[in-house]
């Protein structure tokens, strides 16, 4: 490593460690891992970060966001606004800037808006009597753990939308699954009708970028039928790169087979 980035990443812990004191953990001094606690507004953010090593001087941390209750299009938005305030100031510390503009962010959600969200789950929780009744078994898989990142399958025989909803929504009713800082999903189910046999499939990468995609495709090569199966993942603070994606399959393949769905 270059000796001056090392120094400035130095510093700049000591600085983040002394602003935000609590909220500033280190998660491993060797990969050089860290994690910070946003909150504004009653909504929380917690960036991980991993300083490689050309940062700051050719690289950006390498990082991720956990933020379960934040929809897929404000995720994404705010990914390019942390990009954009690197751009802004490549060759030099960024997490700082980071940290302030997610605070801006948060601070940006109004109150009402935070309201009209609340509508919905006092409808939904109206209909719990009917969700244990409509919803299909789930089977919830071994959990993989691999440097601190956990990695839990959950999979359930699907035979309509509805059913595809009712499990998600089950699931989601679990604080821990909700809290995840991924849930991608894929499911596939077999239509038949006058006109023959039609397959209605769809999958969800919940941020973790083309998970859900590949979800699906190992669904198809298992030739699987009314099938939906959903990986959670709660990451540990220390980037996996492409083990990841070997977890979210392993883990795929593996509830799927102890729900007793796996095509033989």
């Amino acid at each position: 490593m270059d000796s001056d980035n090392l120094t400035k990443q130095a510093e700049e812990v000591e600085a983040l460690s002394s602003i935000y004191g609590d909220d500033w953990i280190t998660e491993s001094e060797v990969t050089r891992s860290y994690s910070i606690r946003i909150e504004e507004n009653k909504n929380e953010v917690r960036l991980y970060v991993t300083m490689p090593d050309d940062y700051p001087s050719h690289s950006p941390p390498k990082y991720e966001l956990s933020a379960p209750w934040m929809d897929r299009k404000a995720k994404t938005q705010l990914h390019h606004d942390l990009d954009e305030v690197y751009l802004e100031n490549v060759g030099e510390n960024v997490i700082f800037q980071w940290v302030e503009k997610i605070r801006e962010v948060l601070q940006a959600i109004k109150p009402a808006e935070k309201k009209v969200e609340a509508k919905p789950q006092a409808v939904e929780s109206l209909d719990l009597a009917l969700l244990d009744i409509n919803c299909p078994d789930i089977t919830h898989g071994e959990v993989i753990i691999d440097r601190k990142s956990s990695f839990q399958g959950h999979a359930a025989e699907v035979h309509c939308l509805e059913d595809v909803n009712a499990v998600l929504t089950k699931l989601k009713l679990n604080k821990k699954i909700l809290n995840a800082t991924h849930n991608m999903y894929a499911y596939r189910i077999e239509r038949k009708t006058a006109k023959g046999t039609s397959i209605l499939q769809d999958c969800d990468d919940d941020g973790e970028a083309h998970a859900g995609g590949r979800m699906l495709h190992l669904l198809q090569i298992l030739d699987q039928k009314n099938t939906l199966v959903v990986v959670s993942r709660w990451y540990g603070g220390i980037q996996l790169g492409p083990d990841r994606f070997r977890h979210i399959n392993n883990a795929t393949r593996q509830v799927i087979q102890q729900a007793g769905l796996l095509k033989k």
